[in-house]
């Protein structure tokens, strides 16, 4: 999803090391956004396009935050997210695919960064309007503060990767656990 790929380019490294990375400021990483993603501008953001971006970024991460923690969203960031969308606007298209079908696509009316930050917007709203609240997670490894859409039948998904962030926690409480458990050695140098 476009929203959240975008929110995950501020960067924290999940094995602890306190490093992160702000990847709006990385022209490979943005240009394979762009790429991926779909987004129209025909450049790079210039230095208040990406003031912008990371704003936009802040305000989705601070909405993510309340939806993960069981709290609504306020009529002000309701506002907020329609200013974001209200930026650029769209027409419709009537489309045939190879097999007949007809489908309604919604294009994008221009190509620059306002209308990719109202896209962005859209599609995290589209996750709201559907009601789908509940799938959004963030990682449960706290050094890795990954954001993603839990799409498992059983909505149970706790972290972004089970194979790193889920190993990586399984061995930190293995290990907490030895820790709590592994008897109390007297000093053969008190009196």
């Amino acid at each position: 999803m476009l929203w959240d790929d975008f929110v995950n380019s501020h960067w924290h490294d999940w094995r602890g090391s306190g490093r992160e990375e702000d990847r709006l400021e990385k022209e490979t990483w943005l240009r394979r956004f762009m790429q991926e993603n779909g987004i129209t501008a025909a450049s790079l953001p210039d230095p208040a396009e990406l003031r912008e971006l990371k704003k936009l970024r802040a305000f989705l991460r601070e909405l993510i935050g309340r939806i993960v923690a069981g709290e609504n969203m306020t009529d002000d960031q309701i506002g907020m997210l329609n200013d974001w969308m209200e930026k650029a606007p769209v027409y419709r298209k009537l489309t045939r695919a190879a097999d007949e079908a007809v489908s309604l696509a919604y294009l994008p009316a221009n190509a620059d960064w306002t209308q990719s930050m109202a896209e962005i917007a859209a599609s995290f709203a589209s996750v709201l309007a559907n009601g789908e609240t509940s799938r959004i997670r963030i990682c449960d490894n706290p050094d890795c503060l990954w954001v993603y859409y839990d799409d498992t039948r059983n909505r149970s998904k706790r972290y972004c990767d089970d194979k790193m962030c889920g190993n990586l926690m399984k061995v930190r409480r293995f290990r907490a656990k030895k820790k709590l458990s592994a008897p109390v050695q007297a000093n053969p140098d008190a009196p």
